[in-house]
């Protein structure tokens, strides 16, 4: 079923034309809980991988023995699901509960070094011909990205480790039979739950405090108090939420900041956001048509149950070179 975004409940460019000139596309990915096949783009779905190449794995030194088994977090959410399904109001029965409690934290692979290869999770893959705003970086027609199952890296030692994997979909003739995973992961937000895409394609302006100080003053005039119910640009007229590619970035916990290449300079630019909640109380607007009756439905705004940083990540690329090292925001 495809997913319609309703219009912008007022037209900013006719209220600031200056805006038009910073208009750029996004695609709202809209993933709902499905069985993607290797042949769909996807969020959690099992990659299109050849048989004779090896699968990604992290090296980067970091605990890798403690946190939750893989095994148990796709089967908490299997019995979750199907027991919410069930009884809508109560949810899981004695039984279910004792079983879910036994699903901790714990040194579950005492046994793993600290630069032992691990498994990166299949994140998402994306074919150009389901998802128009993908790049073409001359490097294939499908995207494919990874990260470790633990936040233990970069300088700060608490970020993500991602990789992305471009090929030509038509050159994998033998794929990989048996897709490995992390024994362990640092935590359960950090697997995806299989969906299909939605792809649909909009429109999206520049953050707030992106903006130049003399617009953002008459933008701020415009809305009025914060207490008045009416649109705000925030919410409603720039960035939306969820899973993207393309747009602009959202800042709403750190402010805005340079994205240079560390190679060459050039001002990265989004390539994939990753987003903990398709909506929020804030941005009830961006709810699909087709999704407004289930809108209250348990975990209807959660359908990846990935929460990566402080909720959403935003991979950033080089548009100069794609093989430049990505950037990474969280917010």
């Amino acid at each position: 079923m495809p997913r319609t975004t309703p219009p912008r409940p007022v037209d900013v460019e006719a209220v600031f034309p200056e805006l038009a000139a910073l208009r750029r596309p996004a695609t709202r990915l809209h993933p709902r809980r499905g069985t993607p096949t290797v042949h769909d783009s996807s969020v959690g779905g099992p990659m299109l991988w050849p048989a004779d190449e090896a699968w990604p794995v992290c090296t980067i030194p970091h605990k890798r023995g403690s946190g939750y088994r893989y095994s148990d977090v796709v089967r908490e959410r299997e019995i979750l699901e199907r027991a919410w399904r069930r009884d809508s109001r109560s949810g899981p029965n004695a039984g279910e509960a004792g079983v879910l409690a036994g699903f901790k934290r714990g040194r579950h692979a005492p046994y793993l070094a600290d630069t032992d290869p691990v498994p990166l999770l299949g994140v998402a893959q994306l074919y150009r011909r389901d998802v128009p705003g993908l790049p073409d970086t001359g490097e294939g027609d499908l995207l494919q990205v990874f990260w470790c199952g633990f936040e233990r890296h970069g300088d700060s030692r608490h970020d993500l480790h991602v990789q992305l994997h471009w090929r030509q979909s038509k050159d994998v003739t033998t794929q990989l039979a048996e897709q490995p995973v992390p024994e362990v992961v640092g935590r359960p937000e950090l697997v995806p739950s299989p969906c299909v895409l939605h792809p649909e394609e909009i429109v999206e302006h520049p953050y707030f405090m992106t903006l130049a100080p003399s617009l953002w003053d008459r933008i701020d005039a415009w809305e009025g108090p914060e207490e008045d119910e009416g649109p705000q640009y925030v919410s409603d007229l720039s960035t939306a939420p969820g899973w993207k590619v393309g747009g602009y970035i959202a800042w709403p916990l750190t402010g805005s900041g340079p994205l240079p290449c560390s190679v060459c300079g050039t001002e990265q630019v989004p390539l994939l956001t990753a987003d903990q909640r398709e909506w929020d109380p804030s941005t009830t607007s961006w709810i699909p048509y087709d999704d407004q009756d289930d809108a209250n439905v348990m975990d209807a705004n959660t359908p990846t149950g990935v929460s990566p940083g402080r909720g959403r990540l935003t991979i950033a690329m080089c548009p100069r070179d794609a093989n430049h090292p990505i950037g990474l925001v969280t917010q």
